[in-house]
């Protein structure tokens, strides 16, 4: 994972899961980056349906308290 970028300078996109698999899979993502992906992955429940290591990724992730299973889910 890269250092944190400044958020202040992005413009806010709508996430794209095609980018954010290319990019952590690339090992292109800031720290920040990979957990915001990792809970939209979360929050849509579509992270339980990829291969298993982004499933175990996402309960390590909880399990830190980084990411948090959520009650909406998102489209």
């Amino acid at each position: 994972m890269k250092e944190k970028k400044n958020k202040k300078t992005e413009k806010e996109k709508p996430f794209n899961e095609v980018d954010f698999f290319i990019k952590y899979e690339g090992g292109e993502l800031a720290d920040d980056e990979v957990i915001d992906g990792f809970q939209h992955l979360i929050d849509s429940g579509l992270v339980w349906q990829l291969q298993g290591s982004y499933g175990r990724m996402a309960e390590n992730l909880i399990d830190a308290g980084l990411c948090h299973i959520s009650k909406k889910k998102i489209k």
